[in-house]
This record gives structure tokens, sequence and C-alpha cells, in this order.
């Protein structure tokens, strides 16, 4: 079978799906590549590199979607509303997409994406096992976000982040202030411990208090308890607007003694909580930065604007999107093991083995033979139940 890596095409999207590195395990396992010219050039992949590895490069964007049985991408049409579209007509019945899809965003787009016949898979829906670690291209993504997102407070923020004693004197650390303790969250508490702020952080699910403390933060305990607080992949649930008042009642002191807040709670397929408010923000000192990782989805700030740096009340809110795309270097490349990662488990003499009784491939298979298969999408969205599905 033929893999097919199209040039992202999402304004500013700098990843790419696959990089030279893993080309060599693809092949081995059966697998011929046709690369987009100029895929990874923005990623520090130039065209040679890929050639040098067995990869065929094509100039022309449809040639590679036509010459392809699998199609990997970063942001696939689903997560890229804006020119994602247009790769539609390009795919055919019996073909592979695999890739960012945002599987709990519009139906009708996940319709559009089945009407073409593909077998697309999810890869946000990788369920958070020991046997699929390997394949997890969100927890991959969430850590170079939750590293940059230190970075741009740093660069942000009126002051350094660690303690230095000089000849004009001692000089205090910074205060960061981490909410949501998940991989995004719990990579901005390490990397602003090495730059040696005095980090805390605060998560609705008990378990992460031991995860945190492990990285040197503290443990804001709050005397509220969340209703189910986590689910089955230990992602966290939906709360009523009564917890998250008192939430933010309770956090309200928390975000006022920091210097930095990083704000990282999502709730798949749902808008995302507000968890610091206006009165929240004018609290904070002049010169404080927020932010919030949470912004594509409405934001854990209500002042972020998607995709902007707000000033409001001497406090920086930073919404910006896409994060990894910052990173595109090693965000490439630890996307692209966890395709090959992924590909291999599935592949069996060169061909994909698409068996629905195994837990990966069922829960991150969306689409198939025109229709949405996926069982959790079906729910989301009140379709009802399809029959079960076979080996292929």
């Amino acid at each position: 079978m033929i893999i097919g890596v199209p040039k992202e095409s999402y304004p500013g999207e700098r990843r790419v799906a696959l990089v030279p590195i893993v080309i060599p395990s693809l092949t081995k396992a059966g697998f011929q590549l046709v690369v987009e010219k100029g895929a990874g050039s923005e990623a520090g992949y130039p065209d040679s590199h890929y050639s040098d590895k067995g990869a065929k490069i094509l100039s022309d964007r449809a040639e590679v979607f036509g010459q392809a049985d699998i199609i990997l991408q970063v942001l696939c049409y689903g997560s890229n509303d804006l020119t994602g579209e247009a790769d539609l007509p390009l795919m055919r019945r019996g073909q592979y997409l695999i890739g960012f899809l945002r599987p709990l965003g519009s139906i009708e787009v996940i319709g559009q994406i089945a009407h073409t016949g593909v077998s697309s898979f999810a890869v946000e829906l990788m369920p958070r096992t020991t046997r699929a670690q390997s394949m997890d291209a969100l927890s991959s993504m969430g850590t170079i976000c939750g590293y940059k997102a230190v970075l741009l407070a740093g660069v942000t923020l009126p002051k350094i982040f660690p303690m230095l004693t000089t000849a004009a004197g001692t000089i205090t650390p910074a205060r960061v202030l981490v909410i949501g303790a998940g991989v995004a969250g719990l990579q901005a508490i390490a990397t602003a411990r090495r730059l040696g702020a005095v980090v805390s952080a605060y998560d609705m699910r008990p378990a992460a208090k031991e995860q945190v403390q492990s990285l040197g933060g503290r443990f804001v305990e709050l005397p509220i308890e969340a209703k189910n607080a986590q689910d089955a992949r230990g992602y966290g649930t939906a709360q009523d607007e009564g917890f998250y008042a008192k939430q933010r009642e309770l956090l309200a002191r928390a975000v006022a003694e920091n210097d930095v807040v990083v704000t990282t709670a999502v709730v798949p397929g749902k808008k995302a909580p507000v968890l610091i408010t206006a009165d929240m923000v004018r609290q904070m000192a002049p010169g404080s930065v927020i932010v919030d990782l949470a912004a594509e989805r409405g934001g854990n700030c209500e002042l972020t604007r998607a995709g902007e740096i707000v000033v409001e009340h001497d406090v920086k809110i930073i919404g910006q999107i896409n994060l990894a795309s910052e990173v595109p270097y090693h965000a490439s490349q630890m996307y692209a093991r966890n395709l090959a990662a992924f590909l291999t488990y599935l592949a069996k003499d060169g061909k994909l083995q698409v068996n629905a009784d195994d837990e990966i491939v069922r829960e991150t298979l969306l689409t198939r033979d025109g229709e949405i298969v996926n069982a959790r999408v079906r729910e989301f969205f009140s379709l009802p139940e399809l029959a079960a599905q076979g080996v292929k």
C-alpha cells in the first residue's frame, strides 16, 4: 500500500504528518511513500531528506491523493475548517484517512467525510491505555503546548522566572499557577519549574495531586468535590454551573497571588468551562499574564479571544491557538512516531487490517463505507446504533 503525505493547508500550520526518520520502519512493514513537494520544509524537513529515505516527491497535491491508499495529515478536514474542504473531492471510497478530525465538532462535516467513502481514523479518539501509549498523538501535542505556553508567558511577563541573588539584591522568583493537570498542564508545571518559578496547580481530579507534587508543584486543594471528576479515558468531565461558580470563587485568591496563570481545562465536544472571570483578572497584579490553552474552545478566561492577545486591567491574556505548530520540528517528529506506531500496529503483509473487535481500531475508526461508525460519536450526536462492524 502507498502512504501519501500532503502539505498541510491550514493557514500558519507548519507541522507535517510524517518525518523522514520514521520512513524505514514503514518501508519494512511493506509500505511505499509519496510526499507532496515542500510538505516538511516549514518543519525543518526538506524534500531531499524524504527522497534519501526512499519516498517519492510529487509536485501535485491531487496526484498525492490519487496515488495513495492511505492519507496522513495533521489537520484533516474537520479540524481544518478553513481550507480542509478542498480535499474532499480528492478522496475516494476504499482510501484511508488518518489525522486530527475533531470528531465531536460538527456532525455535518463528519457526514461529508463519510460521504466520500474513506475509512477515517481520528487520532484524538485514541484510547489512553498502555497498549496505545505510543500512538497517543493528543498527549504528544499536549506536551508541546504545555511547554510552549510557559515560554510565551516567560517572554511576556515583565519579570524573570528564577530567584537570583545579585549585587543589586535578591530577585524573588515568579509565581505560576497551572489550572488543569492533564498532559499539557503537567508539562507546563515541569517547564515553569525548570525555569525557576514557584509553581502551584489545581485540578478537580484528586488523582492529579500526586502527579503535580512529583514535578515539584504545590497542589491547590479546594473544599469542593466534582461529581464523576473524570471519564473512563482519564479526561475531566463537564460539571454543572453551580460547581463552576463555586470553583471560581475559591480559585480567585490563588489566581490573584500568581504572576502567570496557564489554563488547560477542556471537555471533549463542549465549550471550555469559564474558570477565570473578568473580576478575577482585575484582582491580578499589573503585568500579570494568562495563557489560555483552551482559547480555541471558547477559553477558560472570560476575556480570552481566540488567536489574540488581549490586555485588560494591565493583564495580558494570550489566546493563541495551534501552539504545537510553533514548535514544528519536534511536534512533527512526535506526531510522526505516533502515526508510524499506529500504522505498523494495523499492518499485516503491507495492508491495513481493520478489525473492529480490537479496542484501538474500534475507538479510533470514525467513518467507513459511507457511514459514521464510531459508537461514541454516534451517541454524542444522538444517532441510532449501527449493526456491529466486522473484520476487513
